[in-house]
């Protein structure tokens, strides 16, 4: 055999090769226009950006939250761009009321497509000043509420034999970070829970999509609590959760993460930062632990305020009301935070 002919039954191989991989991205691509999804936490910041995204895709929709105003504000907001939206008060680590909205769910839509475990709490301070209670909280919500969801939906997902569950950890779940540790302990047992579901309901048609994000402006700072020295933590968590050199815009993050879904993929780590620091600490645990820790003797002491939390619209400064800090606010506003 010539040269020529073996250079060319070696590109045709190729080209063929590039035909059956695209064939198959295609066939695993979901089409979610009709799809019922499911978002816990759906009534503000990266939830309601997601929601947002999923109706522009011809989604139906099914939010929960907690707060029962945000929920009929982020419904409006939602059926003016025309999606169906069913809306239900739920705290997720309660079975009853998980049990309840899936009930609702089911009997409205038929059965739910798409779940997006979403729902979260931050509580920012040193370890002085949190207490057992702290965590429980924590886990309570961002664990043991996406273990409460995904198994009230995860039945009739396996008798049909297909859906999709997305998962929102953290980065704060690869790579432990200082004054986070409950949010970190919570997010750590999710990513655990996340990746253990995607190998074992693979076989049923069941894909697992884990999402890691690094920080986000999404406007959540203003919800999350403080404690310690309130103020002087939410000075520097509003930079992190604010500057675009280290955060990302919540909208922006919110279509990556559907088209991620879209695309069959089964792990997204958002924000270069993040990816940098999970291969640093994969690579290097103790160097990253050491530097982790230089960064918490930098970050404020316990303070005299004992365990007491405040929200972040509780602990304003001139930081977090200068200019550095313009596009959180803006996001805040865009994603429904500020109500």
């Amino acid at each position: 055999m010539g040269a020529g002919k073996k250079i060319s039954l070696l590109l045709g191989g190729v080209a063929a090769a590039a035909l059956i991989q695209q064939a198959v991205r295609r066939s695993r691509t979901l089409d979610l226009n009709g799809k019922v999804v499911l978002i816990t936490g759906g009534s503000r910041g990266l939830g309601f950006a997601m929601a947002e995204e999923f109706a522009w895709e011809g989604a139906r929709l099914v939010i929960c939250a907690r707060n029962q105003d945000g929920l009929e504000r982020a419904r409006s907001a939602l059926e003016r761009q025309g999606t169906e939206v069913l809306a239900v008060r739920c705290d997720v680590s309660d079975r009853a009321q998980v049990a309840n909205m899936v009930n609702q769910a089911t009997h409205r839509f038929g059965g739910i497509d798409v779940l997006v475990n979403n729902a979260g709490i931050i509580s920012v301070g040193p370890l002085e000043v949190q207490r057992v209670e702290d965590f429980e909280e924590a886990m309570n919500v961002m664990f043991w509420g996406v273990v409460n969801t995904t198994l009230a939906v995860l039945p009739q997902m396996l008798e049909r034999g297909g859906g999709h569950v997305v998962n929102i950890t953290s980065i704060g779940g690869r790579v432990s970070v200082p004054h986070l540790i409950p949010y970190g302990c919570a997010k750590f047992a999710a990513v655990g829970f996340s990746e253990g579901l995607r190998e074992e309901v693979a076989r049923h048609g069941i894909r697992v999509l884990t999402v890691v994000p690094g920080l986000m402006r999404t406007g959540s700072h203003l919800n999350a609590h403080f404690k310690g020295k309130h103020r002087e933590e939410f000075s520097w968590f509003s930079l992190g959760a604010t500057l675009p050199v280290v955060s990302i815009d919540g909208r922006r993050a919110a279509a990556k993460i559907v088209q991620a879904l879209r695309r069959g993929v089964g792990d997204l780590v958002i924000t270069p930062q993040a990816k940098l620091m999970a291969m640093a600490h994969g690579v290097a645990p103790g160097v990253v632990a050491e530097a982790l820790g230089i960064v918490a003797r930098l970050l404020p002491g316990p303070g005299d305020r004992g365990p007491e939390k405040f929200t972040g619209k509780q602990s304003e400064t001139a930081v977090s009301r200068s200019f550095l800090t313009a596009l959180g606010r803006e996001a805040a506003e865009d994603l429904l935070q500020t109500g």
